[in-house]
């Protein structure tokens, strides 16, 4: 499809943003889905789109978490091998749903994201004891890359409130070990929507650009910093976003509540 150059250049910032954002805390699709469907991009091609472009960027974040010393590579296998099955299933189930319906159920999962990252405890940043094993973590992490390979807002934040929650960690390394697993239901849900053929491929590389360039900051931050400060503007713009996304007269939640 044919996009302006405003649109597409105000979609690379976007991904830009997104992946600073995605690296430090998880939910940079929170902004990436929702600013790609109001450019008029369908939404299967949008979520599609958005799995390129966050793959590469996780892809990268790993990368730097891995040359600090901060990913066990070891003890997140087994987890990481569920959650690219999960993923798997979940980017193929969503491509056979009818478009009208993700339209509506788009923002509405948006919404209750936004109200997630506002409600969320803080988390701490020590290890603590574990509450679950490798096998149950698995369990987790293959119900995460499910709705990851479906949907996708919010999948690094629920995989680093996992890792924090029942797996023990400080936030920093829940962080660190949520990139690996999160970039292999990237990868499984980026191979399903290529099979069926969903992606903007120039849009998509474009954005991934920027959202590496994000990565890199927001990877760089989280190990100086932590994952501190980001979700209230995270809550801001995805609400913004979707409020945009309600706005359009042809969505269908429009015409369910009129």
């Amino acid at each position: 499809m044919d996009l302006t150059i405003e649109a597409f250049s105000l979609l690379t910032l976007v991904a830009f943003m997104a992946g600073s954002i995605d690296a430090l805390a998880g939910g940079g699709g929170l902004l990436t889905i929702p600013a790609l469907m109001a450019a008029g991009i369908p939404p299967v091609a949008a979520l599609a789109t958005n799995k390129l472009q966050s793959t590469l960027g996780t892809g990268s974040a790993v990368l730097t978490f891995l040359r600090a010393g901060r990913i066990d590579l070891k003890a997140f296998a087994v987890p990481a091998a569920g959650a690219f099955i999960g993923s798997l299933l979940g980017a193929t189930a969503v491509q056979h749903v009818d478009s009208s319906f993700l339209s509506a159920f788009v923002p509405l999962l948006l919404i209750a994201m936004g109200f997630y990252f506002l409600l969320a405890p803080k988390m701490s940043e020590v290890d603590r004891h574990a509450r679950l094993g490798r096998w149950g973590l698995t369990l987790v992490c293959g119900g995460l890359g499910f709705y990851d390979g479906f949907f996708g807002p919010g999948t690094g934040s629920f995989l680093t409130t996992a890792l924090v929650a029942l797996g023990g960690l400080g936030l920093v390394r829940a962080i660190a070990n949520t990139k690996f697993i999160n970039l292999a239901t990237n990868i499984a849900g980026l191979a399903a929507m290529i099979a069926g053929g969903k992606v903007l491929w120039l849009l998509g590389l474009s954005m991934a650009v920027a959202n590496i360039a994000g990565n890199q900051v927001g990877a760089w931050l989280a190990i100086r910093f932590g994952g501190r400060g980001v979700r209230p503007l995270l809550v801001v713009m995805s609400f913004a976003l979707t409020i945009k996304l309600l706005a359009d007269p042809n969505n269908p939640l429009r015409g369910w509540f009129s």
